[in-house]
């Protein structure tokens, strides 16, 4: 099982296991177009060890989320929401090629974009974004190392809400943490300064739906949750890039103050690029062409299927 014939999910474990059991619907739709090709399908964990393995192994190898191990590996990851996904050489969303792409809504069929947007806005979050509505704040959605300016940031996390506050001067700005991160003490304690220096401030620790409903527009390094409010029809601004940059304003791009200038009136065709984003430019693995899709993505890498 570990000749050059072989393709290894690396998985972690309880993905792995239900992976094995063939219930990981775009795991086994991946597995059935391998296997079709005479390719022989394996697994293994996701672990430092694993990686070792991957280096080792003749193989080919396809990774959840993280690099691959070696140049006979891809990538493979959720598109923000199941059941969309993509396959690419590399893990960092803002060097895949979609990125790269030049968004025109007026090449979108609007009957299906309209149709297509409508379905999934319900599907996600039931009716709340048909009661959408501007409530005069900003959310802004944390993710982690507050601190630091990471390769793909313009500016630090917390530099981000400083200069929020300092192009948008009168709405009231709600901030929430990501829910699986951990905050060091010196990440808690910059926090803590500018919440007690700034009453513009509002620290949330509970869900991020009804600030999407309800806020003016959202501010993000590139959180998913800024992807999600194009749903509700919320204008974006990004301080780091992005996959889905295209109908967002970037602050690095067009600079800060362009970028909260602009925002009051960016009023986008979230449905035209919610449907190319989605439909158009990932895997649809809930639609019957799934397969033919992954079979032409997978040759496209160069893989012999």
């Amino acid at each position: 099982m570990s000749d050059s014939n072989t393709v290894t999910f690396y998985l972690h474990d309880q993905l792995r296991k239900q992976a094995e059991r063939g219930n990981h619907n775009f795991i086994k739709k991946v597995s059935e177009v391998l296997s079709a090709a005479g390719l022989q399908v394996a697994f293994d964990n996701d672990d430092d060890l694993a990686r070792l393995r991957a280096m080792a192994r003749p193989g080919r190898g396809l990774f959840l989320m993280d690099p691959p191990a070696n140049a006979r590996g891809l990538t493979f990851r959720k598109t923000y929401i199941y059941p969309f996904w993509h396959i690419e050489k590399g893990a960092e969303r803002w060097e895949w090629p979609v990125a790269n792409e030049v968004f025109d809504a007026r090449s979108i069929d609007e009957r299906k974009a309209a149709n297509f947007y409508r379905f999934w806005r319900q599907r996600l979050f039931d009716k709340a974004p048909n009661h959408a509505r501007p409530d005069g704040f900003i959310y802004v959605p944390l993710q982690g190392q507050l601190l630091r300016q990471r390769s793909f940031q313009s500016c630090s996390p917390i530099d981000m809400i400083k200069a929020v506050l300092k192009y948008d001067r009168s709405r009231q700005v709600v901030l929430t943490l990501h829910p699986t991160e951990t905050y060091s003490n010196a990440e808690q304690n910059a926090l803590a300064d500018l919440l007690s220096s700034e009453d513009r401030l509002i620290l949330k620790v509970d869900g991020s739906e009804r600030y999407m409903q309800n806020c003016d527009y959202i501010v993000t390094q590139n959180s998913a949750v800024g992807f999600q409010g194009y749903f509700f029809g919320k204008p974006l601004v990004l301080f780091a890039k992005s996959d889905f940059h295209h109908i967002a304003l970037n602050a690095a791009q067009i600079g800060p103050q362009e970028a909260f200038d602009r925002v009051q009136d960016h009023r986008p065709d979230y449905a035209a690029y919610m449907y190319w984003f989605l439909q158009q430019r990932a895997i649809n693995a809930g639609r019957t062409e799934a397969t033919k899709k992954i079979r032409n993505v997978l040759r496209n890498h160069g893989w012999p299927v």
